[in-house]
């Protein structure tokens, strides 16, 4: 993805999503271990440029005050470097969602695969060397970064999206697995 090194986005536009799942995390008193959620992800051209829409979906299984904390991340008014700078670039939120999630993903084999049944699939696997077929890893360490400090690059070898407005698709395309360690602190 062109963005992850200050270029304009291939075709014009990003659209993306992100796949998350809390290993260990709280909002106030409120834990969220083992949450999951995701964001969908929209801007007409640079992401730096702004005017993007996006819609968090959270999985169904979440009790009531962990949709809350995630909603209240999500608005970018509680804090937290990555979700205030994306709340400003996608001022344009589509109303939550709540929905059963799968996501599985192994960072270290770079392979990965959400769905959210009517709403979004993907799948990720390491990239191929075009001639041997080999895997062949890549890496993007940014470590003073407020998203992440080092990304496994992967092949998102499809990916759609399907909710309101947001309708879109790609093959062979961007894809990163990454940790991260967000807080407002």
């Amino acid at each position: 993805c062109p963005c992850q090194f200050n270029a304009v986005p291939t075709h014009g536009r990003c659209e993306g999503l992100a796949g998350c799942h809390i290993r260990e995390g709280y909002f106030g008193s409120t834990r969220l271990d083992g949450v999951r959620f995701v964001q969908l992800l929209w801007w007409p051209g640079a992401v730096h440029e702004g005017n993007g829409i996006r819609q968090l979906i959270v999985d169904q299984p979440t009790t009531p005050a962990q949709r809350a904390a995630l909603i209240a991340l999500e608005s970018g008014t509680q804090g937290g470097a990555y979700f205030e700078i994306f709340a400003v670039v996608r001022p344009n939120e589509l109303e939550p969602a709540f929905a059963l999630i799968t996501l599985e993903a192994d960072r270290e084999r770079r392979e990965a695969r959400l769905i959210i049944p009517g709403i979004v699939e993907s799948q990720i696997e390491p990239i191929r060397n075009p001639v041997t077929g080999e895997e062949h890893r890549a890496r993007i360490v940014l470590p003073n970064s407020f998203e992440f400090q080092e990304a496994e690059m992967a092949n998102s070898v499809y990916f759609s999206v399907a909710s309101g407005s947001l309708v879109f698709q790609h093959t062979n395309t961007y894809g990163q697995l990454c940790e991260f360690d967000w807080s407002n602190r």
